[in-house]
């Protein structure tokens, strides 16, 4: 089904390579040193033996998938891909660098995607050789579980990259939604925010971790609270995400909430770091306020 070039072996870059070689692609998986890619390619071993004793998954099928990832350390590797998706994390001067090094390698009917769940992508398609072919292709974490993906079409992206990008997102077995390129795009635009008030109602004494994730759980029927799933995303992309809203639309009802802003500056990103909202130090999560 052709070669694709993933740029950044962290969580969501492991994520779009396990289910883009689960769905019959080559997979070149680049980071910048090659022990990252590789550690990303042990821990989709992990996952796909987990799936094979769940009976999830046959032991032919997980082989199958894990062979076709190729952990890789030069961006030539990925001269042949027919897209290159970026998702290194969410800083803007860091992704502008990976666009500059892998537009140089880009084929010339290839695509350039961006896994950015809300930096602004006519501004970053700016920087590159041909914004035609540069677009938004926001996955959601777990990749492998979530259904969706944004497509955020820039002012320069071709009708023809648009639909290429969504053949491709359609392929893996994804539901789709188009967005303008405007600050959060969909998800991020309405999801954030409630996440923020969430900090403001903790941060205001209104009510404890415990009770704002309970309250949302049972009286708004969500799978988790928002400051448990603030804690899952991270607590700094929140914040990233918040301020390039903040800043996007001028609006000062999406201030981040000072006590997020607070952790933080703590290095309390929440699960990656052992803890956020909760104390992760333990057997089960525990609120920390």
């Amino acid at each position: 089904m052709g070669l694709i070039g993933i740029i950044g072996a962290g969580q969501m870059g492991a994520g779009i390579a396990q289910v883009a070689a689960a769905s019959g692609y080559e997979v070149a998986l680049l980071d910048r040193d090659i022990a990252l890619a590789e550690k990303a390619r042990t821990g989709i071993a992990g996952r796909l033996a987990r799936l094979v004793e769940k009976d999830k998954l046959s032991q032919a099928e997980a082989d199958a998938s894990l062979n076709r990832i190729q952990p890789v350390a030069d961006y030539a590797r990925l001269s042949g891909a027919r897209i290159i998706i970026e998702a290194a994390t969410e800083r803007e001067e860091i992704k502008r660098s990976i666009f500059d090094a892998a537009a140089a390698v880009l084929a010339p009917d290839a695509i350039l995607a961006s896994n950015t769940s809300s930096i602004p992508i006519t501004r970053m398609a700016a920087g590159v050789p041909d914004p035609s072919r540069f677009i938004g292709l926001h996955f959601f974490n777990p990749v492998p579980v979530m259904a969706l993906v944004e497509i955020i079409a820039g002012l320069a992206s071709s009708p023809e990259t648009v639909a290429s990008t969504r053949q491709f997102a359609e392929s893996l077995g994804k539901e789709v939604v188009l967005s303008e390129d405007e600050p959060g795009f969909v998800v991020n635009r309405i999801l954030l925010p409630m996440i923020n008030e969430a900090v403001f109602v903790l941060g205001s004494g209104t009510a404890s971790v415990a009770d704002i994730d309970k309250g949302c759980r049972l009286g708004l029927n969500h799978p988790m609270g928002p400051l448990q799933l603030a804690d899952f995303i991270g607590l700094d992309t929140c914040l990233e995400i918040m301020r390039v809203i903040a800043d996007g639309t001028g609006d000062s009802k999406y201030r981040p909430a000072p006590l997020l802003t607070k952790y933080v500056e703590a290095g309390w990103l929440g699960r990656k770091s052992g803890r956020g909202f909760y104390d992760y130090s333990g057997p089960e999560p525990v609120p920390t306020r």
